[in-house]
């Protein structure tokens, strides 16, 4: 048995912790550099804002709702998305967190306990102990579980909580009200095949045969459909797999025409990529580093470049990763240009043991221990605490622009919230 513990409108419900004055408020999160809707609480989707809309389209319904504007916060978000999966674990200890905001639990080691009963308390925990309002949906796969939890959340008489019923016909009953395109793992061109074959409902294809399914799509939507039937096709995943390359970039806030300006850029993207490397405990043995301009502005000259390095042996070390980028973009680095965005790729990312290279001079063990005490620093004052001066410590003109973004209030000092 799984269950599916998702945020609702997750990105909104963060700012509302810790602003209380926006509780019944519409409020809108936008994406890098302001540009989008990426985020809206159930108000603003009342009032109309849709998903990905450009935010100066929706200036004047954003006045005349009284709509509140954040930026993004993700520092704020990661942190609150930590502190709700630790305390789900405290009652559900076997989790896999599935993405920011979702997070699928394994029930199997409960059975015997009132699983319902269960998953209401956490719920009610977490909403007390983080602020956050989360919906819960219970099945006996994890396909099930996704729609379980769509119907926790649509659904006021649950309270927040579904447990896919288990009567034949209930099941036919419910999987009927769901349209293919929202099942989970269906996207926008398998439904529109799955439409021409008649197949409308998460019933239909429920019941289409397994072995048409695969033959005219791939093993992916046959599991969908044999997990739609509860037969489970996929388990919990504790070790999720190991990411083949890691991006770290940003458009930049406004045009950089300097190389000082574009290597602070480039050095924060390759200091933020090793460390996000040291987290998934892994090294990387190969680093990329693109810059370019906009090329919207048809006015300006274009120009966009990239170049790449082998890391041997492979490393997470920020040193070492550092100096490699900012050499590749001394080289890719042209004058007369306004550039818009740089970004550092890491790929051929491994975990374990590496062998050490031949001539290679560095202490390895040396090199752990420095960056171990840098990360335990960090993860205790806040990210970016201590870091390389290549970054910076001046504010960082080239940053992208986050006119409203809200105070990041769990991990910096300076922003902690007050109370009177």
């Amino acid at each position: 048995m799984y269950a599916l513990v998702d945020c609702n409108n997750f990105y909104a419900s963060c700012e509302r912790v810790f602003q209380p004055a926006l509780e019944g408020r519409p409020v809108i999160v936008l994406s890098n550099n302001d540009g989008c809707v990426v985020a809206r609480s159930q108000e603003a989707k009342d009032v109309g804002i849709a998903m990905g809309e450009p935010f100066f389209k929706c200036r004047e319904r954003i006045r005349r709702h009284r709509i509140a504007v954040r930026s993004s916060n993700y520092t704020l978000y990661e942190d609150m998305s930590r502190r709700v999966v630790q305390t789900i674990m405290r009652f559900i200890p076997d989790v896999e967190i599935y993405s920011i905001d979702e997070v699928f639990l394994d029930l199997d080691p409960l059975v015997g306990r009132d699983l319902e009963a269960l998953c209401r308390t956490t719920r009610a925990t977490v909403r007390q102990w983080t602020g956050i309002p989360v919906s819960v949906g219970i099945a006996p796969t994890k396909t099930l579980a996704k729609l379980a939890n769509r119907i926790a959340k649509k659904t006021p008489g649950t309270d927040g909580v579904y447990w896919f019923p288990a009567g034949e016909a209930e099941q036919a009953r419910v999987l009927k009200s769901v349209a293919i395109e929202d099942v989970w793992g269906i996207g926008r061109r398998w439904s529109a095949r799955l439409h021409a074959l008649g197949v409308r409902t998460a019933l239909d294809l429920s019941r289409m045969p397994a072995s048409e399914v695969r033959r005219g799509f791939n093993i992916v939507a046959m599991h969908t459909a044999l997990e739609l039937r509860g037969v489970p096709c996929q388990e919990l995943e504790d070790d999720p797999q190991l990411r083949q390359t890691l991006v770290r970039s940003r458009s930049f806030g406004r045009m950089v025409s300097s190389w000082p300006e574009l290597s602070e850029a480039i050095a924060s993207h390759a200091i933020r990529a090793a460390e996000k490397l040291r987290h998934e405990n892994a090294r990387a043995g190969h680093l990329s580093v693109f810059v370019h301009t906009n090329r919207f502005r048809e006015d300006l000259p274009q120009y966009g470049g990239s170049g790449s390095c082998e890391l041997l042996p492979a490393t997470s070390t920020t040193p070492v990763i550092l100096s490699k980028a900012l050499e590749i973009g001394q080289r890719l680095w042209r004058s007369g240009f306004q550039y818009k965005k740089a970004g550092v790729m890491l790929s051929e990312i491994t975990r374990g043991p590496v062998q050490a290279g031949l001539f290679e001079q560095r202490d390895e063990q040396r090199d752990d221990r420095l960056m171990g005490t840098m990360d335990r620093i960090n993860r205790k004052m806040g990210s970016g605490t201590l870091r390389p001066a290549a970054s910076s410590f001046k504010p960082q003109r080239w940053a992208m622009a986050q006119d409203h973004r809200s105070p990041r209030y769990t991990t910096r000092w300076d922003e902690l919230p007050r109370t009177r």
